[in-house]
């Protein structure tokens, strides 16, 4: 009942924008300017979660589309878990949030075309980068000469054809 208190102010309290500092999880400047994306939104429910003693972790991937058998993925989303009752419970409050009609379904589900690349943040990875834990894995991680770098990067998919 908790975890379903917070997913309702989040959604009731948010607005889905991209605009300004967002896309980093910082769950104050969510608090704060009451807009992100999805990163901000799973942020601060893991923040106000935690607060109260419900643990909550961060995932992220990516959505296949379902409306066809191969081709491009727009990007990334993440999503939030929590832990109750002996599991763990998805909940997508920045889906909710855009697709208010879908924000019951949200809680506690994931569409079927989810799919997960890493969980959780500031990853320590080995070997790692100079520049230190990353932020969430989405994209390569690449450093040239000890800097970081960006990679161009596209994400695409093929549906694998079932054989009878």
């Amino acid at each position: 009942m908790q975890a379903r208190a917070i997913y309702d102010y989040i959604i009731d309290n948010m607005k889905y924008m991209k605009y300004g500092d967002y896309g980093k999880g910082d769950s104050i400047y969510a608090c704060d300017t009451k807009t992100g994306n999805c990163t901000e939104f799973h942020s601060l429910f893991i923040s106000m979660a935690r607060s109260v003693g419900i643990p909550a972790r961060f995932s992220i991937g990516a959505a296949i589309p379902s409306d066809r058998d191969e081709g491009g993925i727009d990007g990334y989303h993440c999503w939030a878990e929590f832990y109750a009752d002996g599991k763990w419970w998805p909940v997508d409050i920045s889906e909710g949030n855009k697709y208010t009609a879908l924000s019951t379904y949200y809680f506690g589900r994931h569409p079927a075309n989810r799919i997960e690349f890493s969980r959780g943040r500031d990853l320590i990875l080995s070997p790692g980068p100079e520049a230190g834990p990353v932020n969430f894995m989405a994209y390569p991680v690449l450093e040239i000469n000890g800097k970081s770098a960006v990679a161009k990067t596209t994400f695409s998919f093929t549906r694998a054809k079932l054989s009878h």
